[in-house]
């Protein structure tokens, strides 16, 4: 007659667990450090999305100092309403600003409302 022990069932079933366990482990490591790296690339894309933003803003600001600066540098137009000894006092107020602002260094400015002045 066989005789049958009774330990090597539990046995078995508690090193198929451990081996179930410790696969399951494995498996939720690996998933963290997947999840880590695509949390990790999508946070590169996007500050280099921002840093990209911020870049195009600046170059748009310099450009509109650039505009401001070729306008307020070119000869005013002469107006036909202003008497020819008149101050134009909106160019004066637009160049006041426009050196407030920056966009006009001392010397600019100064020059630019010596034409205007006369």
């Amino acid at each position: 007659m066989l005789m049958r022990r009774r330990g090597a069932p539990l046995v078995a079933a508690a090193a198929t667990t451990a081996v179930v366990a410790g696969t399951a482990g494995a498996v939720r490591h690996h998933q963290q450090q997947k999840y880590a790296r695509q949390d990790a690339e999508q946070q590169a894309l996007y500050e280099q999305q921002q840093m990209e933003a911020q870049l195009a803003a600046q170059q748009a600001q310099i450009e509109a100092m650039q505009r401001a600066q070729a306008q307020a540098a070119a000869p005013a137009p002469v107006s036909a309403a202003a008497p020819a000894a008149g101050i134009d006092i909106a160019q004066l107020k637009q160049l006041a600003d426009l050196h407030a602002a920056g966009a006009l260094t001392d010397e600019e400015f100064a020059a630019a409302k010596a034409r205007l002045i006369g």
